[in-house]
C-alpha cells in the first residue's frame, strides 16, 4: 500500500514539472524574474520574500539562499524574508489586523526598484495580497508565486508564475524549484 503511495506521489510531482517545463509562457517568465532581481540587487535594491505557512518556510529558505550562498561563493546578495520577526508579525497582527502583517513591513522597509516575491498556492492569501498592493503603490516590483489560476494576487503582480496544479503540496514543491532556479540565475549572472 505505503509503495503505490510513494510512486503516485513521485508520478504527480514529475507531471507537474514536466508542465513547467513545457509551457511555453513560464520558463520565459522566470528568466524575466530573474532578470527583474538581478537588475534590482545590481542597483543596491533588495528582495523581500512573503507567505504562510509552507509559503513563509519557502520565504525563509529562498532569502537565505541570496543572503548567504546558492551554489556558488560569492558576495551576500541583499534578500530578506518578512516572516522571521515575530514581534512585527504578532504587534501587526494585534493592532492592525493579519492582512496587514506583511504590507505594514513593506511600507516600512521597502523601497522603490525593490522586489517582492509574493507566495501563495492559492493567490487568495490577503496578507500576501496587501502586501503586493503595498508594494506597487511604492514602486517595489511584484513576482506572484501561485498555483493554476493565481487567484487576487495576479492582479497586484508584474510578474505571475502560477505554477499548473491545485494541490497544495504540489504547488509548494513546485515553489521551491522555481525559486532555486531563480538563485541559480541570478547568482550564476552577478558573478560572471
Amino acid at each position: 500500500m505505503s509503495i503505490n503511495y510513494i510512486q503516485q506521489h513521485l508520478n504527480e510531482s514529475v507531471q507537474v514539472l514536466q508542465l513547467l517545463q513545457e509551457s511555453s509562457t513560464l520558463t520565459p517568465t522566470i528568466d524575466t524574474a530573474a532578470a527583474m532581481m538581478t537588475q534590482a540587487l545590481r542597483a543596491g535594491n533588495k528582495i523581500l520574500f512573503c507567505g504562510n505557512g509552507g509559503s513563509a518556510a519557502d520565504s525563509q529558505h529562498l532569502a537565505a539562499e541570496f543572503s548567504g550562498r546558492f551554489l556558488r561563493d560569492r558576495q551576500p546578495l541583499a534578500a530578506m524574508a518578512l516572516t522571521v520577526d515575530s514581534s512585527a508579525l504578532t504587534a501587526i497582527g494585534n493592532d492592525y489586523g493579519y492582512e496587514h502583517v506583511f504590507s505594514r513591513q513593506v511600507t516600512g522597509i521597502g523601497r522603490s526598484g525593490d522586489v517582492l516575491v509574493a507566495i501563495s498556492t492559492s493567490g487568495e492569501s490577503a496578507n500576501v495580497v496587501e502586501a503586493a498592493k503595498a508594494a506597487r503603490h511604492k514602486g517595489i516590483h511584484v513576482i506572484a508565486l501561485t498555483g493554476a489560476n493565481g487567484g487576487a494576487l495576479t492582479a497586484e503582480a508584474d510578474l505571475r508564475i502560477n505554477v499548473p496544479a491545485e494541490r497544495t503540496d504540489l504547488v509548494q514543491q513546485a515553489h521551491i524549484t522555481v525559486g532555486h532556479i531563480l538563485c541559480g540565475l541570478v547568482e550564476k549572472t552577478i558573478s560572471e
